[in-house]
């Protein structure tokens, strides 16, 4: 489909002008996004299969193939060789299904063939993501046209990884920081597909080489920094933050001061993107998973969240308690002590939001157990923080079913302490009549001066006659 035949579509079916923009922008992006043709023959010569060869052979005769597999095709063009895009596809299969086999088929000169094919086939300029008219939250996501291929290379390089012949002493002559920082790369690849693919792929590459941890979490540290204060794009952030999930879950104890500042310098920061929504699950998990390695850290870190707070967007502050919820789950009663002021605080603004999502999300941490324990010890200061936006919200909301979500709090809080319940029942009707009380000597007050205003100006009317006379 050319950018003329898209105005055509607008004229013809009623299209959208955003429509017609954004479906231009995607094609040109495909058109960058060109798989490297590298001047690749319009066939592949055959060679005999792997399991007819004769054992002396199979090593060279798999080298044969792994160089075949170099060549990278334009699937753009869907009628272009097609019978040499078939054949890679049978060799790729084939190579896949034979170091499966494991039938002593890694060894050490296949290792810079392996990664050289590999580095070949995965390795490329993505699109550039200059199009402003995409929505990641909306819209589908552009596949990656060569997925015949690549699905397959991947599927080989994962298999080449978790053989149980892989030797890393051997491979990490050729998968180097180098190598890691394309894999990193490809994580902004828009195909979903792709992007799982590389999860796994990169987990594997931090478990078997030591030398590389420091080096892909310092890489995937920049990444998050730019992702934050430049770009505000990045389509492998959910991918990179299950990755790191897994990581944080194998860190020795006592943490180490890097791995604080990441928590405190990057992971809390990118509660503030506009995209939240697309990765917060697999943030709020890294964020729970630091809270049980080291409870010392609750309290930064529910301040810090406090202070990113959303001011005007329900979603995100749905989201917010959602994970606030999450930490109160796992946290210490001691830990709890120090921070409860502030979050009831903003607990006690959400109950009373407007927005009914926001004030049911709040509301639901009164059906958690573990946290309403906690509410228990310590009611003689919970309670009058947050029982005037409760009582107010059981008179004034107007979604009913806030309302009786309200009452039954109120109902629990009274069976916790009746005593303190009922003293600041008294204390809040108190300070309501006062507040009326006040209000209607304002209303008086500007009663009265209405009164003498009008009294006043027939006098000034009168004076001005006379002057006139």
């Amino acid at each position: 489909m050319s950018v003329a035949s898209a105005v055509g579509l607008e004229k013809a079916d009623g299209f959208s002008k955003r429509s017609v923009r954004r479906a231009a922008g995607r094609l040109n992006q495909r058109r960058s996004s060109l798989f490297r043709a590298l001047g690749a023959p319009v066939e592949l010569s055959p060679l005999p299969l792997l399991k007819d060869t004769p054992a002396g052979e199979v090593q060279e005769l798999f080298c044969h193939k792994l160089q075949q597999c170099c060549l990278v095709f334009d699937f753009l063009d869907s009628v272009s060789d097609l019978k040499a895009k078939e054949l890679k596809r049978a060799v790729l299969n084939e190579l896949l299904d034979h170091l499966t086999s494991g039938r002593g088929s890694l060894t050490e000169p296949l290792y810079p063939e392996i990664i050289r094919m590999v580095s070949c086939n995965v390795f490329r300029a993505l699109p550039p993501n200059d199009n402003n008219e995409f929505d990641p939250e909306e819209d589908e996501p552009m596949l990656e046209v060569s997925w015949p291929h690549l699905q397959l290379v991947y599927e080989f390089f994962l298999r080449f990884l978790e053989s149980a012949e892989f030797q890393p002493a051997i491979a990490k002559k050729y998968i180097d920081q180098k190598f890691v920082l394309q894999v990193l790369e490809l994580f902004d690849s828009e195909d979903p597909r792709e992007r799982e693919f590389l999860k796994t792929v990169l987990h594997r590459i931090y478990g078997k080489f030591l030398g590389l941890r420091a080096f892909i979490r310092k890489q995937i540290n920049n990444i998050f920094l730019r992702f934050i204060y430049e770009t505000e794009h990045f389509n492998g952030v959910a991918e990179l933050l299950e990755i790191l999930g897994s990581i944080i879950n194998g860190f020795a104890m006592p943490l180490k001061s890097e791995h604080k500042q990441f928590l405190v310098k990057v992971l809390l920061p990118l509660h503030t993107v506009k995209v939240l929504s697309l990765f917060h699950a697999q943030l709020a998990y890294c964020v729970v998973q630091f809270l049980e390695k080291d409870p010392q850290l609750t309290e930064p870190v529910i301040r810090a969240l406090l202070k990113f707070w959303p001011k005007t967007c329900s979603q995100k502050e749905v989201m917010f308690l959602g994970e606030l919820e999450e930490i109160l789950d796992v946290i210490e009663s001691n830990q709890f002590v120090k921070i409860q002021e502030p979050l009831f605080r903003q607990i006690a603004k959400c109950v009373s939001s407007p927005h009914f999502q926001v004030a049911e999300r709040a509301m639901y941490y009164w059906n958690n157990e573990y946290i309403l324990g906690l509410m228990e010890e310590n009611i003689s200061t919970i309670l009058p923080i947050v029982f005037g936006s409760l009582y107010r919200v059981s008179k004034e909301h107007w979604n009913q079913t806030i309302v009786a979500l309200v009452y039954n709090i109120l109902k629990t809080f009274m069976e916790m302490n009746s005593k303190l319940f009922d003293e600041l029942t008294a204390s809040y009707k108190a300070e309501r009549q006062r507040e009326r009380k006040r209000e209607k000597e304002r209303e008086d007050l500007w009663q009265r001066l209405e009164e003498l205003q009008l009294q006043q100006s027939p006098n000034n009317n009168s004076a001005r006659a006379a002057g006139t006379s």
